[in-house]
């Protein structure tokens, strides 16, 4: 999944995104959303969501969240 896509459908569903950054191995993006949920998305198109509000977030992109501290 592209990154603004994914950033697209998660602020369509009224969760603001408050932080956005290229992850430490330069190879996708760290998402940060204000419903505590955190979002990776890999160049390649993986995506991974983890965090507090990571079911809500992994739901409105087809996902399964993580479990929280995993």
């Amino acid at each position: 999944m592209d990154v603004d896509k994914a950033i697209a459908l998660v602020s369509a569903a009224g969760i603001e995104l408050t932080d956005r950054r290229r992850n430490g191995n330069d190879d996708g993006w760290s998402l940060s959303f204000s419903n505590g949920a955190a979002l990776e998305v890999g160049d390649d198109g993986k995506v991974s969501a983890s965090g507090k509000g990571a079911e809500a977030v992994a739901s409105l992109l087809g996902l399964q969240a993580k479990p929280a501290g995993g």
